[in-house]
Parts: C-alpha cells; sequence; structure tokens
C-alpha cells in the first residue's frame, strides 16, 4: 500500500498506473471517513451516497491536487470508462468533475481527518 505522499508522487510521475482500489486503501489507511453530503456540478450526492467520489475529491482537496491530477486517482473508471465512452451516462462525478473542476465541488463538511 502506498503512503500518501508516494500516491502523490505516482499520480504526477506515472498516473496511467494508478489505481482505484489503491487510491481507496491509501486513504483508508491514513484517514478517517464521515459520509457528507457534496455537490459536483449538477451532480448532487448525499451523505453517504458515492462515498468513493466524495473520498477522493476530499483528498484531492487536503493535498492541493489540480483537476489531471484528481481525476487520474478514479484509476480505469477515469481512463477507460469514461475517456473510452464519452457518451456514457455512467460515473457521472467523474462527468461532472471534467466539466466543471474544481469551481462546481462544493462540500457541506470535511469527510476526511486523519488518523493519529
Amino acid at each position: 500500500m502506498l503512503h500518501s505522499s508516494e500516491l502523490i508522487e505516482k499520480v504526477k510521475s506515472t498516473p496511467e498506473e494508478i489505481d482505484f482500489t489503491d487510491t481507496m486503501a491509501t486513504i483508508d489507511n491514513e484517514y478517517q471517513f464521515q459520509a457528507a453530503s457534496f455537490q459536483n456540478g449538477e451532480q448532487k450526492n448525499e451523505a453517504g451516497q458515492n462515498n468513493g467520489s466524495c473520498k477522493i475529491f476530499t483528498f484531492a482537496k487536503l493535498h492541493s491536487l489540480d483537476a489531471t491530477d484528481t481525476l487520474q486517482l478514479f484509476g480505469d473508471f477515469y481512463r477507460v470508462d469514461v475517456l473510452q465512452n464519452p457518451e456514457g451516462e455512467d460515473h457521472q462525478n467523474i462527468r461532472q468533475f471534467m466539466i466543471h473542476g474544481w469551481d462546481g465541488v462544493n462540500f457541506e463538511s470535511i469527510s476526511l481527518t486523519p488518523k493519529a
């Protein structure tokens, strides 16, 4: 499992190697998660809905990642499911973030706190 600094370095150097499962493992290992509502463009996510997206967006915000690096944290959900199927309707959080970027993301509360 990668430490968050290693994950960030990897997303910047070899983003094609990022895997969603590894991203989740890093976040879950280092942070306590509390489900939170958030808006992402036109996608409204209630607390407990789309927790993976909530974790990734919060992690990326905490680490000041840009939109490109943030999208890479989704791994093949972004690179395969979305980029290779641009007309698809799945993965709306990824698709909305591609359109609106950070300007479209609004958290009702912070969902990640570092573990002691």
